[in-house]
């Protein structure tokens, strides 16, 4: 007979280590996959869990064997995870019915996950709007606005900078003219924004005017001749 087993589901990109006295558990990230069209997707990880055997001391060197069963272990880890931010609270971790999670299961967990991740959100707006500093929200919170996809002036992201060809100064990446110095560092997107544009063909292409002679032109020189 097969041994019995449980499947924990993940529907984050987080992981988890968890220990007990009978093992170490890992629950893998989810995988971010592409479909036929290219388009992302996210696919839950599936962690198996079996039975384990855990030893009591009793004392007097007595012990006690207790056997757990998977579904007990997976029910037990799940509830650590989800519990990890407080009452309530939700993190995309729970135990399937069967070998695999069913389109209802996923359905009401992701509806779970979002309604925690909305309720975090929330709480960092009333946050923010209390005492308008970065020091009082968690990452869990800005992690939430992330996966809702929403943008938050308290969920400030740090973005990769490059030099200005013309001055130096420090830009951000896709921006189109340097503030510090004028100089077009996207054409396409400046004349798309009315900051820039092309001269005309006959001024583009006008022969420009010979430059003036710095100094007069030398005089010839004539041959010296003594009066007699």
């Amino acid at each position: 007979m097969a041994e019995e087993t449980a499947v924990i589901a993940n529907l984050t990109a987080q992981s988890w280590s968890l220990h007990r006295n009978y093992g170490a558990f890992f629950i893998a990230p989810s995988e971010i996959l592409a479909n036929a069209v290219g388009a992302a997707r996210t696919s839950p990880s599936l962690t198996r869990v079996t039975p384990r055997r855990a030893v009591i001391d009793l004392g007097d060197k007595r012990t006690l064997d207790v056997n757990i069963s998977a579904r007990d272990i997976a029910s037990d880890l799940c509830r650590e995870i989800n519990g990890d931010a407080g009452e309530d609270s939700f993190l995309g971790a729970f135990v399937c019915a069967g070998d695999a999670p069913t389109p209802d299961e996923l359905a009401d967990a992701r509806r779970r996950l979002d309604a925690f991740y909305r309720r975090k959100v929330t709480e960092a707006d009333r946050e923010w709007a209390r005492s308008h500093s970065h020091l009082f929200l968690d990452d869990l919170q800005r992690r939430a606005a992330n996966e809702l996809g929403l943008e938050r002036e308290w969920n400030y992201q740090l973005h990769e900078t490059s030099d200005c060809p013309g001055c130096g100064e420090r830009v951000k990446p896709g921006v189109a003219v340097c503030k510090s110095c004028g100089a077009i560092l996207d054409r396409e997107k400046a004349q798309a924004l009315g900051l820039w544009r092309d001269l005309p063909a006959a001024v583009a292409t006008a022969p420009s005017a010979a430059p003036a002679s710095a100094a007069p032109a030398q005089q010839q020189a004539r041959p010296f001749s003594r009066n007699r």
